[in-house]
């Protein structure tokens, strides 16, 4: 809850609010109700990679003129800031490091974590910030303890506590989003009313800061592809792949096998051997070898802070963004701060990297990071 909406008596115009400001049209109308409230609002643009598509276009440059822009329509002051090598550093040698693994990182969730509401956090501090605030779509609530609670936003359908899931208490307690009760068409209603310069402007879509690059094209840049074998279950060679880096468990698209003799379903990625460098392929989207029964998962972070006793908690959580929830009873190992998480139904495509996230009804329990997942008791995947 913000200051000034539980007592009226404070004057909003002593709070600053710093607003991380993307040119986007969600930051956008964050920073554009946050002043229309009265709060003392200051604008600062990110720049945490340098982010040449493949068109040749610097977005960057053109982002920070959308932030100016808008900046100067609101009537607030903006700055800029470069957090390049906090991103190298924090969140792409982890991203690099977790496909030399076979597996399939979230960079989106880190770079919450390290930059925006690390460095970013940070920085608004030396302006002095009483509070940070995105264009997210999330909300909080307050408990009589004081402590702070996620909890799901308005728009269902543009959630975004599953890439927050890795905030901590003290990182929940600085920040605002303005977001937490409106639809996006609401948000883009406000801008179009307002005139803002990017009340039109598309979404980004992409890895958090990458944008819309060719992956693989990219991904090579950094990383030496080792094409090998792809190979089914019992170990059948039926074709090649051009790294394993370029896969995930589940994936359809781009594998350029066809139909055999025995089906003319499409074929699935279902697994990876690392030390063999085989790509484990099976025909049919209801691939045994699909659906796991538990996971193990590790770096758990509760915005309540972390239980210092085992946890047993019947709850509901998601292994990939916008999936529907599903069932699963966690066990939560305080020693080593990690979960062994059991599905009420079998999982499809749980993938090792990838965050799983719990809930509670309305409220955003936290996250952890995928390790293993199992099929009643035997490691699937081969990772």
């Amino acid at each position: 809850m913000l200051k000034g909406e539980k007592d009226k008596m404070v004057d909003n115009s002593k709070i600053r609010v710093v607003v991380g400001m993307s040119g986007g049209v969600d930051s956008s109308v964050s920073a554009l109700l946050l002043k229309q409230q009265g709060f003392d609002v200051v604008g600062v643009f990110m720049k945490n990679w340098d982010d040449t598509d493949d068109s040749g276009v610097c977005t960057a440059t053109e982002d920070y003129e959308d932030v100016k822009k808008v900046a100067d329509e609101i009537g607030i002051p903006y700055y800029s800031i470069n957090f390049e090598k906090d991103y190298w550093e924090r969140v792409f040698e982890y991203f690099l490091d977790e496909y030399k693994k076979g597996r399939t990182p979230n960079p989106d969730v880190m770079c919450n974590k390290e930059i925006k509401f690390k460095s970013f956090l940070d920085f608004a501090m030396d302006l002095d910030a009483d509070y940070i605030a995105m264009g997210h779509y999330a909300a909080t609530r307050v408990d009589d303890n004081g402590v702070v609670h996620m909890m799901r936003p308005k728009d269902g359908n543009k959630d975004q506590t599953y890439f927050l899931s890795q905030l901590s208490q003290d990182q929940l307690k600085k920040v605002i989003f303005p977001l937490a009760n409106l639809t996006k068409p609401q948000v883009r209603e406000i801008a179009i009313a307002s005139g803002l310069a990017t009340a039109k402007k598309k979404d980004s879509t992409g890895i958090c800061f990458i944008g819309e690059r060719n992956f693989k094209k990219f991904l090579s840049e950094f990383l030496p592809a080792q094409s090998g074998k792809m190979v089914t279950p019992d170990g059948k060679v039926v074709g090649e792949h051009a790294g394993l880096m370029y896969y995930t468990i589940g994936q359809r698209s781009g594998l350029g096998l066809g139909s055999t003799k025995e089906s003319t379903d499409p074929w699935f990625v279902v697994g990876k051997d690392l030390k063999k460098n085989e790509l484990i392929v099976e025909q049919g989207y209801d691939s045994k070898l699909l659906y796991a029964t538990s996971l193990d998962a590790s770096g758990v972070s509760f915005f309540t802070g972390q239980p210092d006793h085992d946890v047993d908690l019947k709850c509901t959580a998601k292994f990939r963004y916008r999936q529907p929830d599903v069932g699963v009873t966690m066990h939560y190992h305080a020693k080593d701060n990690t979960v062994h998480v059991e599905f009420d139904e079998p999982a499809r495509a749980v993938t090792p990297g990838q965050a799983i996230v719990f809930y509670n009804g309305e409220e955003c329990l936290g996250g952890a990071t995928i390790d293993r997942a199992y099929q009643n008791e035997k490691q699937l995947q081969l990772v």
